[in-house]
């Protein structure tokens, strides 16, 4: 058999966000090439995405004689990702073709102009009905159109380590009804197996969105009905108890040293020693976390393989507040692949989008990253169902999560929540300080929208 052209990579991926990689003077001016933007994780022994992107690239190019593929990594924190490709997207030197958005970010790139709606192309295209209408929503702007097709979904909830929870005389089934409990069962691992962390909950502002989503959102919509932005007034929420109580959470677990030290949690890279060090040497009893954390300890393309993760690990859903109905909370995102407005072969990039969320290409992301599927189809075949211990409980949580409001100052929200997040971790502010803060500073950030819910 003939070899296909070969995948052009660049030579180093980007580190962080200040510089640019060189796609060179005219580099968008190949009409037969396509160029990839994707997030590289910071852990380079973890390859589960490249090695799935070069197999979907090798596949286009197969398929598609002539046509090449130019991958272009980014080995960067979340933050400096999401930095990164706005930088590229703003100039037609240096835009991809096509870029893996994370869906928090498509409404203020589509405010700031950096991507192309896809309407026409998903009106012609048979898939797209496979596609679940949650999914569908969370790339879609304000405006009403469609600017990416998202690869999978995610949940989040409470990893613990049955054989410290042994250690500690805590049952190997524990469902925590209250952040009570949570905090309890932390205490007590604090107690009878020193040495180990009880407790991890992402937080400030280097773990990025990981803290404010998988950290600070966990919490707060466990606490009432739309806490954050009240879609009916069409205003953020200020003043709100809710808001108070999620801050005094993580100063609780933080002042009573029940989590990392303060100056691992605030480290840019907290997730990475997470997945790669704490809970796979056994050193981290509880970690709040998403679903596709079991990819890092993959044989194959993981950053630390460990087969007994599936027997070590257990899962629980992360209690309300209170346990007010449903009892449990969840938040839901995920990714997209978008093509940017100054992208040199939009009409390429398609194709490759079709490609990459063709029904085999997307069951072998889900199998491989451990992705909640977005697509009907996929999520009913048998090796999805079969792919990754505790897929089956990820899944479960759909039902009672959480999407991020998709408004254009949503990232700035994030932020200020970030901030307010950092300051009581390193003790700089009470939860009462933090939440003022932010809540005087967040009418600058949204115009003056906001009311105001005890």
């Amino acid at each position: 058999m003939r070899p296909t052209a070969p995948l052009i990579l660049l030579a180093a991926a980007v580190v962080a966000a200040g510089t640019l990689t060189g796609c060179g003077s005219g580099s968008g001016s190949d009409k037969d090439t396509v160029k990839v933007a994707f997030i590289k994780d910071t852990n380079a022994k973890v390859t589960v995405r490249d090695d799935y992107i070069r197999l979907v690239a090798r596949q286009f190019e197969k398929n598609n004689p002539g046509k090449k593929v130019r991958l272009i990594p980014i080995q960067a924190s979340e933050n400096d990702y999401y930095a990164k490709i706005q930088q590229m997207m703003r100039s037609p030197r240096t835009a991809p073709d096509l870029v893996y958005e994370d869906t928090f970010l498509v409404n203020s790139d589509i405010k700031a102009g950096l991507l192309r709606p896809l309407d026409a192309q998903v009106k012609a295209w048979a898939d797209w009905r496979q596609f679940e209408p949650a999914a569908k929503a969370a790339a879609r702007g304000q405006d009403g159109k469609t600017y990416g097709v998202p690869d999978g979904t995610d949940t989040r909830g409470l990893w613990f380590n049955k054989k410290i929870f042994r250690r500690a005389g805590l049952p190997a089934n524990w469902r925590p009804r209250t952040w009570d409990e949570v905090l309890a069962a932390a205490r007590t691992i604090k107690k009878k197996v020193p040495g180990v962390i009880p407790l991890n909950v992402f937080t400030g502002k280097g773990a990025g969105e990981a803290a404010v989503m998988q950290g600070f959102e966990m919490l707060l919509y466990g606490t009432g009905q739309d806490p954050l932005y009240d879609p009916a007034a069409k205003k953020w929420v200020t003043g709100s108890k809710g808001f108070r109580d999620s801050l005094a959470f993580i100063d609780t677990v933080y002042k009573e040293k029940l989590g990392p030290d303060v100056s691992d949690a605030l480290s840019p890279n907290i997730q990475t020693n997470v997945a790669a060090e704490l809970l796979p040497e056994e050193k981290l009893a509880i970690d709040l976390d998403g679903s596709w954390l079991g990819q890092q300890w993959q044989k194959t393309g993981g950053g630390n393989p460990w087969p007994q993760w599936s027997t070590t690990l257990g899962q629980a859903p992360f209690p309300t507040r209170h346990g007010e109905p449903p009892g449990t909370v969840s938040l839901a995102g995920g990714w997209t692949w978008s093509v940017p407005q100054l992208a040199q072969q939009p009409d390429l990039a398609w194709k490759l989008i079709q490609t990459f969320q063709s029904r085999a290409n997307a069951l072998e992301w889900c199998v491989r990253g451990a992705q909640i599927s977005v697509r009907k189809d996929v999520a009913a075949d048998p090796r999805y169902l079969k792919s990754v211990p505790g897929i089956g409980f990820f899944t479960s949580l759909v039902k009672v999560s959480h999407f991020r409001p998709a408004l254009p100052e949503y990232p700035k929200v994030a932020a200020a929540i970030g901030e307010a997040m950092e300051a009581v971790t390193a003790d700089d502010s009470s939860p009462a300080e933090a939440a003022k803060d932010y809540d005087e500073g967040l009418g600058a950030i949204v115009d003056g929208r906001t009311v105001t819910r005890p």
